[in-house]
């Protein structure tokens, strides 16, 4: 892959959390702008602006928490609630609240598969082979959701 150079002026405030991200990963300051920038770059055009600034921190994140990300799902309460909405639906219907309820895991679950991808990336990027979910184990053993990792809001 060829590399264009750039001038780039950031605002102060933006540079000291990139340098003190960089020092944190032990990483140099120039490895983990490119890396940002790139792990931005699939998603600025798909991605709604919420979920678009939620998924860009995830670039500094370390790589047990990527892992974690990566394997991230809806606790099996929330899979539970929305399987049974969904059985409903089919049969009967859904009362506005519970088309409400619905909407909102699904839009949950959309929200975890991009987490998951975009965590993906990023450990793909780092050279580790994401087939193979063995290198890092969350540490509870407890199924996680994408808002262990950013802030999304799924009203």
């Amino acid at each position: 892959m060829s590399a264009q150079s750039i001038t780039l002026d950031l605002p102060r405030l933006v540079y000291d959390q990139l340098q003190k991200a960089a020092e944190k990963a032990r990483r140099p300051l120039q490895e983990v702008l490119i890396e940002a920038v790139t792990a931005v770059a699939p998603v600025i055009d798909s991605a709604l602006p919420d979920l678009r600034n939620a998924l860009a921190p995830m670039a500094y994140l370390n790589d047990a928490a990527l892992w974690s990300a990566a394997r991230s799902s809806l606790i099996p309460e929330q899979r539970a609630r929305l399987e049974t909405l969904q059985h409903k639906q089919q049969r009967e219907g859904l009362s506005e609240q519970e088309q409400k309820e619905e909407q909102a895991f699904v839009t949950l679950y959309q929200e975890t598969l991009l987490v998951k991808a975009q965590a993906a990336v990023l450990l793909k990027q780092r050279q580790y082979d994401i087939s193979d979910p063995t290198p890092f184990h969350p540490l509870s053993g407890k199924p996680l959701n994408h808002q262990h990792f950013c802030a999304i809001s799924a009203a």
